[in-house]
């Protein structure tokens, strides 16, 4: 989306100029006054524009059209108000985030009378005050400060940011803090955050999801029945469900990275060494393959049945997607989910696509990469693959993720667009078994209330899950809330103050709490 000043253009040949500038753009959307709609040389524009576009005009504070509009081709948006208020709910309303509820009450020409017009609904996630989701902003904004600014104060985290929606509205949407403790770039929501295990169901699992509702994976077929190489190991017999449950009986992870030898790394590109894990660090090609697979498909198995939180069943459902799907993972959650959902941040390696002052640090890894890591993954393990696993690797702002997080919220849909069943969306994020609180690849709810986890006061429908970096996200359908906390704990190294005060759970607590309290 790029905005154009027509100030710029106002002269017949520069607005020639215009048309030239907008020839890469299919839709064209063009704000009006009265006294824009006077001018002859923009409604020659405006008809030239038609021929060629998809175009939306809006119309702020004007009483009637003029005859020349009557032929035009085009979305009409009709407010009779001209402010800023009023033009940031006609964009909402463009792109499905608030309905329209009213039509003409007056005659603005003869094409358009009085009456006439059509209602919307909402698709997509509005952006509101507090008050509209029956909250008052002073309850929830002065709690939240209160205790995000004690996790800075302590060191808990350099900064963070807090999302909250709920009834389809962004009701609260706020950056705290600096990058680093030593920095004046103050975190914005705009911000970019490695999501370190929030991967787990943001990435993978939603593959995962899709390719079930294709009918593409079952949940009970096993590791060897899609991978070769598993077959005459002892991970042959897993079942996909095992994996996404935590119960495959496997190991929590194998630290590869404390055995990688000099020899295997170079501080220069290569086509020797062509995967890059960081500034001046690149691994031997096929070292995935060659050493790390192989070390996983060996590691020892548990007890079968048994809960026990694991990195390496992710990396079994990387495997898994991507031999399905015949496309790399973070290009097919790329496809399918991020792109079309209007995710304008998420997805992995974001120095590819973001500048680095857009990423929130985290670790100054001193014993791994020697270097402060900016968008780089953090894990190790994730790192070796090239910073893309199915354990770790993704980075996103908040609002990314409550745009994902809406639509699973939604059963499965967003934008007026179906991306999952709501067949499938209920049975990945139900509890699905006796032994733990799990759903397929997303954590849920406990049912142990001593926990208190996530939060003392979320539902027992609730589902999410939280990440080493310090972030996680919980959607709670009984009061049709999403939450999203985003921060960098582990910076400038990794330390547990903020799961030792209780942060992100007191937080979710405070967004409760103002939900009781009401106006």
């Amino acid at each position: 989306i790029s905005s154009f000043d027509a100030a710029a253009y106002a002269s017949p040949k520069t607005l020639d100029n215009l048309v030239f500038d907008l020839k890469f753009y299919t839709t064209v959307v063009v704000q009006l006054n009265q006294q824009d709609l006077q001018n002859p040389n923009l409604m020659l524009f405006l008809s030239t524009l038609n021929q060629q576009k998809n175009l939306i005009v809006v119309c702020f504070g004007a009483t009637q059209l003029p005859a020349g509009f009557d032929v035009l081709k085009t979305v009409l948006m009709w407010s009779p108000v001209n402010s800023a208020v009023a033009a940031n709910y006609a964009a909402q309303m463009i792109f499905g985030g608030v309905a329209a509820t009213q039509k003409l009450q007056t005659n603005i020409s003869a094409k358009y009378q009085k009456g006439d017009g059509s209602v919307t609904t909402q698709t997509r996630l509005a952006y509101a005050v507090p008050e509209e989701a029956g909250i008052n902003a002073d309850n929830l904004n002065n709690s939240i400060d209160a205790i995000v600014a004690e996790a800075i104060r302590a060191k808990a985290t350099p900064g963070a940011v807090v999302l909250v929606a709920r009834n389809g509205k962004v009701i609260f949407n706020k950056g705290y803090g600096t990058h680093t403790y030593n920095d004046t770039l103050k975190d914005k929501i705009t911000d970019i955050f490695d999501l370190a295990s929030v991967t787990k169901v943001s990435a993978t699992t939603m593959d995962v999801m899709k390719l079930y509702d294709e009918g593409k994976l079952n949940l009970d077929s096993t590791a060897g029945s899609y991978l070769a190489l598993a077959r005459n190991t002892n991970k042959n017999d897993i079942k996909v469900r095992e994996f996404l449950t935590h119960q495959s009986g496997m190991v929590p992870d194998i630290q590869t990275w404390e055995i990688l030898k000099a020899v295997n790394r170079s501080t220069d590109s290569s086509a020797a060494f062509p995967t890059k894990v960081a500034d001046h660090f690149y691994l031997k090609k096929d070292y995935f393959k060659d050493v790390i697979w192989p070390d996983m498909l060996k590691s020892p198995l548990r007890t079968r049945g048994k809960y026990v939180y694991s990195d390496l069943s992710m990396y079994f459902m990387k495997e898994i997607v991507e031999t399905i799907s015949a496309t790399p993972l973070n290009v097919f959650v790329q496809q399918n989910f991020y792109a079309p959902l209007g995710m304008q941040t998420a997805g992995f390696l974001p120095l590819n696509r973001f500048p680095p002052n857009q990423i929130v640090p985290t670790e100054n890894d001193i014993g791994f990469r020697h270097q402060l890591l900016i968008g780089y993954v953090h894990d190790q393990g994730a790192g070796l693959l090239g910073g893309v696993s199915g354990h770790a690797g993704l980075f996103a702002s908040a609002n990314d993720l409550a745009i994902l997080y809406q639509m699973i919220l939604n059963r499965g849909t967003y934008g007026g667009m179906q991306y999952l069943k709501p067949e499938t969306v209920d049975l990945f994020t139900a509890k699905q078994s006796d032994v733990s609180r799990r759903g397929l690849g997303f954590d849920r709810w406990d049912p142990n209330r001593s926990t208190r986890y996530p939060s003392v006061m979320a539902s027992d429908q609730t589902y999410g899950h939280t990440g080493y970096t310090g972030t996680c996200f919980w959607v709670d359908p009984k009061y049709n809330l999403v939450y999203i906390f985003l921060s960098n704990r582990v910076n400038p190294k990794v330390t547990d103050k903020l799961s030792d005060l209780g942060i992100r759970r007191r937080v979710q607590d405070a967004i409760y709490e103002s939900i009781q309290k009401g106006l």
